[in-house]
């Protein structure tokens, strides 16, 4: 079969996914990145992506809201109950709690679980839009909606669960090896992103090796960039969170590109490609 490029093909953004083995090789000789230069790409990047971030936060949040709206009507309409009678019960809540069923509290988990999965496609597929507006591409806001495919979403729910059965053993040991793993797991989302093909193991294993090399550099720009967020936030009335978090990913992306880059194939070096079958 003749493969045919047309011209607007060239502009096409193709992702040719290298193995295992290579993205182990181009960790372990990773070469050393500059914390201010990751910092201002940072902030660079951010100038254009910063409406692409605002509405990944929108669409996490609507996600969000129907569980919120689960979890506290029943207590809003306990204490609606209380002020009409003009009663304070101090027992209700232990009431409330007891009136849960099992089936209710599990599928409530369940509920929690698939929604970390959607924010968790959300974050790849804006991972693919950094990328994107890193190399002066154009994106689309149905870009942030890559990853919401039963191609990809089976596999990203497994991810999430295996993240999960990471976070919570370590955050019991009184947070400090929470704060360990905090950065080898920042780097699942990413490595899913442009290694779609890879299974689990090897995303998390490959995540971790990763944050091991780059962990000091990885935290620091964590810190930095939260503590500013924070303090926008704060001078903003919180309004500004919403335009801000998004900037938490960026380094990552700069840490993923600075230590791993990126292997596509060269459209313009396919012209005339022939597969034959």
């Amino acid at each position: 079969m003749l493969k045919i490029y047309g011209f607007f093909d060239l502009y096409q953004p193709k992702i040719q996914e290298m193995t295992v083995s290579e993205f182990q090789s181009k960790v372990a000789n990773a070469k050393d990145l500059d914390f201010g230069t990751i910092f201002n790409q940072s902030i660079e990047l951010f100038k254009k992506s910063w409406l692409q971030g605002f509405l990944m936060q929108l669409f996490v949040f609507i996600l969000i809201l129907p569980f919120m709206i689960i979890l506290y009507v029943p207590f809003v309409l306990m204490i609606i109950n209380q002020s009409e009678s003009g009663q304070l019960d101090p027992n209700a809540m232990d009431g409330i709690f007891t009136g849960f069923s099992m089936f209710y509290i599990l599928l409530f988990l369940v509920g929690v679980l698939v929604i970390a999965a959607l924010q968790m496609a959300l974050n790849a597929a804006f991972y693919r839009i950094l990328r994107s507006l890193d190399e002066g591409r154009e994106v689309k806001t149905s870009d942030l909606f890559y990853f919401m495919k039963a191609q990809y979403f089976g596999k990203i729910v497994l991810l999430m669960l295996v993240t999960v059965l990471i976070a919570l053993p370590a955050a019991l040991f009184f947070y400090l090896p929470l704060i360990y793993v905090m950065v080898p797991i920042s780097f699942f989302s990413i490595i899913f992103a442009f290694n779609t093909e890879w299974s689990i193991g090897d995303i998390v294993s490959s995540g971790f090796r990763l944050g091991n090399k780059k962990w000091l550099i990885t935290f620091g720009l964590f810190v930095v960039s939260y503590v500013a967020i924070m303090v926008l936030s704060f001078v903003t009335c919180g309004l500004g969170g919403l335009f801000l978090a998004p900037f938490m990913f960026h380094p990552i992306y700069f840490i993923y590109k600075g230590a791993i880059g990126f292997d596509d194939l060269s459209e313009l070096n396919r012209i005339g490609e022939k597969e034959v079958f």
